[in-house]
């Protein structure tokens, strides 16, 4: 039997002329969390909604925990939670008041209830706020409440659609490590974010959609590594070390180093972190270049992305 908990194969959904899905492949293993980045209109929010069961495909198949979505729904449904792109509680109603209310929909007693409602509050860090109206929370209070919401019922897969858009760094921050405690409790995690430092700090393996198919899968490391090795940069004090430092860096690079001028910076891949760096700076020294700057730099996730659907970064969605 496969062991992953979302296995979807050849997933198609059209609307209108439009190919939202087109033959969408994926596979995510248990308790880890899968990214799915890409650009705006390239299927995510669609393929989400599908493996939800919140909207029908048109070919293929998607399983989730081992059911077949379109067959077995209520299977699904029972397994799974959903953490969209807004928030769901209600503004009127304190923080209890809302994990009360979906403690009770969810069919617990009471008692069970208000253990569970309190539970949460704590693991959210929502204690404090706990009496206040929802409309008084910040943004970050807020998403922290939502995802406490999907948490009533601790589910096996958890599907997060862009979970921290227009968060400050701080509250950002404070999401994931309450998305990290969730993995580590056991909990199978989806995301799609607009934020690539988040799939780059969340995701075990990225599924980079385009178009809606699949262009490319890998860890995060994996994806840099096709935007290209590691380089060499050396920025120098001023333009006349340019040359001997461009001389030094060919001999201790595998490439043709790059110059740029307007930066005074020479740049040049290399195979060996360590020994181009140390070689580098005892050379340039021993020439007398000027360097006030000198590091090994990694493709990051936004370059790999950009190679890979060749879509401006303020497209990611």
């Amino acid at each position: 039997m496969n062991d992953d908990v979302i296995v979807t194969e050849g997933l198609r959904k059209r609307y209108g002329d439009t190919n939202a899905l087109d033959g969408l492949d994926l596979r995510v293993p248990p308790g880890t969390v899968h990214g799915v980045l890409g650009p705006n209109g390239a299927g995510k929010t669609t393929l989400v909604r599908v493996l939800a069961t919140l909207l029908r495909f048109d070919a293929g198949t998607a399983c989730v925990c081992g059911y077949d979505v379109a067959l077995r729904p209520q299977r699904v449904r029972s397994r799974i939670a959903l953490t969209g792109q807004y928030a769901a509680v209600d503004e009127l109603l304190t923080g209890r008041e809302n994990l009360l209310l979906f403690a009770r929909l969810h069919r617990l007693s009471g008692r069970a209830a208000k253990r569970r409602a309190d539970e949460l509050l704590e693991r959210f860090d929502l204690t404090a706020a706990a009496g206040r109206p929802v409309r008084q929370y910040s943004g970050g209070m807020r998403r922290r409440l939502d995802l406490a919401v999907s948490m009533i019922r601790t589910p096996r897969v958890l599907f997060l659609d862009e979970p921290t858009t227009g968060l400050d760094p701080r509250s950002r921050n404070q999401l994931w490590e309450a998305i990290r405690q969730l993995v580590v409790a056991g909990t199978t995690v989806l995301l799609t974010t607009q934020y690539l430092e988040e799939a780059d700090q969340l995701a075990d393996r990225i599924s980079v959609v385009d178009h809606g198919r699949v262009v490319a899968d890998g860890t995060p490391d994996e994806l840099k590594s096709r935007a290209g090795g590691d380089r060499l940069e050396v920025v120098l004090r001023d333009g006349d070390g340019l040359a001997p430092a461009a001389h030094v860096l060919r001999r201790v690079g595998a490439d043709t180093p790059d110059v740029d001028l307007a930066l005074r910076r020479v740049s040049v891949p290399v195979t060996d972190r360590v020994a181009a760096l140390t070689e580098a700076v005892r050379e340039l020294s021993a020439v007398g270049v000027a360097v006030v700057d000198i590091g090994v730099r990694r493709p990051t996730l936004d370059e790999a992305f950009l190679r890979l659907t060749g879509a401006p970064r303020e497209r990611v969605a």
